[in-house]
């Protein structure tokens, strides 16, 4: 099955697809959402942050159960990509997301609306962290990641510097409250405003992923 292809940003060498749209990185509501409104399956080529962007539109647009999205990473250290299975082959990638079957994937919101589909990370920490219920840290820590897993979320805390230690907490959301302010780092975009509370959470609907 084809789909439209949102090719994000500056690329200078597109791939062949059919139905190939230039938008901004990062794209919003005036670049997406005619999109979503006539195509089944849209394929994103750009970095994380520009598919989190259109996931956003399509979590908006109420199109999660109806329309299937496939990317193409532009980089290698793409967290998504490595958590999708994708190749570092543009060619190899478009071709599974032009024609792969869409699967089921776990899909995290965090507080402030927005989604979560790679990593999300905020480090040098000093408070409490909870995954559920259970408490994940109190105190100081280098730093925590926090992952989509077929549970919800997984969270590695990693305390230390010198002689590292790490934990892993898996569950249906996370919470983290802190004395000092955090700048979240999410599918590689740094929140500017300093938060001293930080939520993300399964939401009630997956998202149709074109995975291998």
């Amino acid at each position: 099955m084809c789909g439209t292809t949102l090719v994000c940003g500056d690329l200078s060498d597109p791939p062949a697809a059919p139905d190939v749209v230039r938008v901004p990185a990062r794209p919003g509501k005036k670049h997406v959402d005619e999109v979503l409104q006539r195509s089944k399956r849209v394929i994103v080529v750009g970095d994380d942050a520009d598919l989190a962007a259109v996931v956003v539109r399509m979590l908006r647009r109420e199109v999660l159960s109806s329309v299937a999205v496939g990317y193409v990473p532009a980089s290698a250290e793409s967290a998504v990509a490595a958590l999708w299975g994708l190749p570092h082959d543009p060619a190899e990638a478009l071709r599974i997301a032009t024609y792969g079957e869409p699967r089921p994937m776990t899909l995290v919101r965090d507080d402030t609306g927005g989604v979560l589909l790679g990593r999300g990370l905020v480090e040098a920490v000093d408070g409490e962290a909870y995954c559920d219920d259970v408490l994940a840290l109190r105190g100081a820590a280098r730093r925590i990641e926090v992952r989509p897993d077929p549970a919800g979320v997984a969270v590695r805390v990693t305390r230390g510097r010198l002689l590292r230690k790490t934990a892993t907490f898996r569950g249906r959301a996370f919470q983290y409250g802190g004395r000092v302010p955090v700048h979240p780092v999410t599918d590689g975009v740094r929140r500017d405003r300093p938060l001293r509370r930080w939520t993300v959470y399964r939401h009630t609907e997956d998202l149709l992923a074109v995975r291998p």
